[in-house]
């Protein structure tokens, strides 16, 4: 392989990369414009449940409670109603998404000792929104019982079992520390495989590749010399986005830089390398973008993590997400992002995303071929 020849080449294609605007703004617009869309949009974090009540106490304690749902942050307290059926339209409508009923002698009873039951109905139709609106509302209610226990003095049980709860890495189980890593592993990998399915096609296209086949180049030193301009763009948005996950949505860094860009390194080789894959067979821009997304954006999104647990799937897709090279990826980015962890640790990852970017580099090479035909 001749350096000289491969210099020229990726000289090449550098120029071209600075002559297309569309390039240059699939390289480094689009992945910032898509790590703030989504990062943004994406949150799982449940707050601000619009609440309907229907007090039909109306005393102190009545009024506390509903405070205490009001100071939460979670709910946010909309309307009173007058009667039931009110409740009944805001949820149908969709006005509300949470009702609180506190029913007739609510304070009196609880006076007595007696146990008072506080009816709550949560909108369905979001099964993630009610399971968490209910955890919610439970936390709220179990601690308003507590205080007005020790208020009337009543004997407090204590329990035979306590438990002492801790949350590594994410104490404030904010989604988006979870939710941005994945993103920048999805963006880039869809990103990646964009930039070089261009590469070969446009070529075709534009009549170009007649020279490059009359030339001297070899294939390997063809491959490489289209991809080292890529991978070089690749890794800078990388650390753009490292950039923008950690100052704009504050996700903790909490890894080496060094294995940072290692793994990703190994991870973009490979997904640029499918990209002239499919750019060699496809010869022409459209269909090479279309298959380029169709064979990344869904497998990362779907099949990665990120968009389900691996562990909920069936058994058969499990297997087929060992697989996907952004399952592995994600797990890397996760581990140095929000765990600190070292090269040691994530020793399997990266000894996959090698393997896959040996491979496909391979493949590329293979496939590409120096004639007309």
């Amino acid at each position: 392989m001749s350096g000289r020849r491969l210099r020229a080449v990726a000289r090449k294609e550098l120029l071209q990369i600075a002559r297309d605007p569309w390039s240059l703004g699939m390289a480094f617009a689009i992945p910032m414009t898509l790590l703030v869309l989504f990062g943004w949009v994406l949150s799982l974090d449940v707050e601000h449940l619009t609440t309907i009540v229907h007090d039909q106490d109306r005393t102190q304690m009545s009024r506390e409670l509903v405070a205490r749902f009001s100071r939460s942050g979670y709910f946010d307290v909309v309307a009173f109603a007058g009667r039931p059926d009110d409740v009944e339209q805001a949820l149908d409508r969709g006005h509300a998404q949470v009702a609180l009923v506190v029913p007739v002698n609510f304070a009196r009873d609880l006076e007595r000792g007696q146990t008072v039951g506080l009816q709550v109905i949560v909108d369905g139709s979001d099964s993630n929104i009610a399971t968490i609106a209910l955890s919610y509302v439970e936390a709220i209610v179990t601690r308003f019982s507590e205080q007005i226990a020790v208020q009337l003095g009543a004997p407090r049980r204590t329990p035979a079992l306590e438990g002492r709860l801790r949350v590594w890495y994410n104490p404030d189980l904010e989604s988006r520390n979870f939710i941005v890593p994945g993103l920048i592993a999805v963006i880039m990998m869809v990103i990646a495989a964009m930039l070089t399915s261009l590469t070969v096609a446009r070529e075709w296209e534009r009549g170009t590749m007649e020279q490059l086949i009359a030339t001297p180049i070899r294939v390997p030193e063809l491959v490489f010399g289209k991809l080292l301009p890529y991978l070089g763009i690749a890794v800078l948005d990388v650390g753009l986005c490292t950039l923008v996950g950690v100052f704009v949505f504050r996700v903790p860094f909490r890894g080496s830089i060094l294995v940072l860009i290692l793994v990703s390194t190994a991870f973009l080789v490979g997904v640029l390398s499918l990209g002239l894959f499919i750019s060699v067979k496809a010869r022409t821009q459209l269909l090479a973008s279309q298959i380029a997304i169709l064979a990344t954006f869904l497998p990362s999104l779907m099949l990665s993590g990120f968009g389900a647990p691996i562990e909920n799937m069936p058994g058969w897709l499990q297997a087929v997400t060992y697989v996907v090279p952004a399952r592995y990826y994600v797990t890397a980015l996760k581990g140095l992002f929000l765990k600190g962890v070292g090269a040691a640790a994530l020793a399997g990852e990266q000894l996959f995303l090698a393997a896959f970017a040996v491979a496909m580099v391979l493949l590329a090479v293979r496939a590409f071929r120096k004639t007309l035909e």
